[in-house]
């Protein structure tokens, strides 16, 4: 059973995976790995498990349990950890720039690097998913209906295009942090406060969607200070301010009647504190990697250990896949359940939550059949 797992979950087999723990460098930041797998994996069981489909009427209504749950949006405080992904990817990419400018490297180097992994199990996903859709649109009653509301399906590809804009813009990033060091998160605080407070006080709700841009590239900057080692040579203090400021602004935002208390879009509430994201992320980034780096010294010693580091490689060898597809199981999940009806449980009954489990088995069985079909690809 653990082999076939370690064959399902990664593209290497268990010995491949172990050769890989063995050879690991003593310079390797293993707690960005960490963080980067935990962080994805996170997000696919919130999904799983917050993720509510109901049919009314003949028509797919999609939304989070965290809209109508009293009191689950404090699950989102802690389990909304789409900022550490982007945290980690400014380390990642300061310090893969900034070797390959060492070497004498091309810009067009780094973007070849950080865009491969990315583009090539997305572009499959992104190819099945066109004929799969296209195919329900021809052949299939109200298929036009179904496309539209594909959303749910597809939505993990609005992180991947966010993500891919700001490596076309990290080398000009990375010349402003060293340039403006903490000026340039400043810089891009006040942007992000400045779109809120005209947005919502004078109602120009477009100019939300820029914080798209500002919110996403404020959080991989902090991302540099880590890449450049001047966040880790800070006293454990400081992470305890970090987060204590982080979660003391979420206190006070979420109660001055502006933006809600969920840190997930819940397609219920007016103010999706995501989608576009608000200053409310922002805050959040700094609260969680203000807690994230603060458990850093404790979790090292213990991601030195074999077992741990072999189950971080074997995750990041799949991440992509992982997060692409992890949807669509879920999709396929509800299907298959859709004619004994658990879909009609009401939301944060008992039975509902004693259902939560069954969420994140089934779509998780379901997951290890894409991964080893599209796992090869992201080698």
């Amino acid at each position: 059973m653990e082999d076939y797992l370690y064959r399902t979950f990664s593209v290497f087999n268990k010995p491949k995976l172990i050769e890989l723990a063995e050879k690991t460098p003593a310079s390797r930041d293993r707690f960005v790995d960490f963080l980067r797998a935990f962080s994805i994996t996170v997000v696919v069981i919130g999904h799983w498990i917050s993720a509510i489909i109901r049919i009314q009427e003949g028509q797919i209504i999609t939304y989070n349990a965290a809209g109508t749950v009293p009191g689950l949006w404090v699950l989102t405080w802690v389990m909304q950890v789409m900022p550490l992904f982007f945290f980690v990817g400014g380390f990642s990419n300061y310090t893969t720039f900034e070797s390959l400018r060492r070497r004498g490297e091309p810009v067009s180097a780094f973007y070849k690097k950080r865009a491969v992994r990315l583009l090539k199990p997305t572009l499959i996903f992104v190819a099945i998913w066109a004929v799969i859709l296209a195919l329900v649109a021809l052949f299939l009653e109200n298929g036009d209906m179904l496309v539209r509301k594909s959303t749910m399906v597809i939505g993990p590809l609005w992180f991947l295009v966010v993500y891919m804009g700001i490596i076309v813009v990290n080398p000009l990033m990375v010349r402003l942090h060293h340039k403006l060091r903490l000026g340039m998160p400043v810089i891009l605080l006040a942007f992000v406060v400045a779109v809120d407070i005209i947005s919502f006080r004078f109602g120009v709700s477009w100019l939300r969607w820029t914080n798209v841009a500002f919110v996403w590239l404020l959080v991989h900057q902090i991302g540099f200070f880590y890449g450049d080692g001047s966040l880790v040579r800070m006293p454990r203090v400081f992470y305890v301010g970090m987060a204590t400021i982080g979660l003391a602004g979420l206190v006070v935002l979420t109660n001055i009647g502006v933006y809600p208390r969920s840190m997930v879009g819940t397609g219920i509430e007016e103010i999706s504190n995501m989608n576009p994201p608000t200053v409310c992320i922002a805050v959040l980034a700094v609260w969680l990697i203000g807690l994230a780096m603060f458990l850093r010294r404790t979790l090292n010693p213990w991601l030195a250990r074999r077992g741990p580091w072999v189950t971080v490689i074997a995750a990041n060898t799949m991440i992509m896949t992982l997060y692409l597809w992890h949807l669509t199981a879920f999709i396929i999940v509800f299907y298959l359940l859709y004619p004994i009806g658990l879909w009609r449980i009401a939301d944060g009954s008992l039975l509902w939550w004693l259902m939560r489990p069954l969420w994140i088995i089934l779509p998780a069985l379901v997951l290890s059949i894409f991964i080893r079909f599209f796992g090869r690809f992201e080698r």
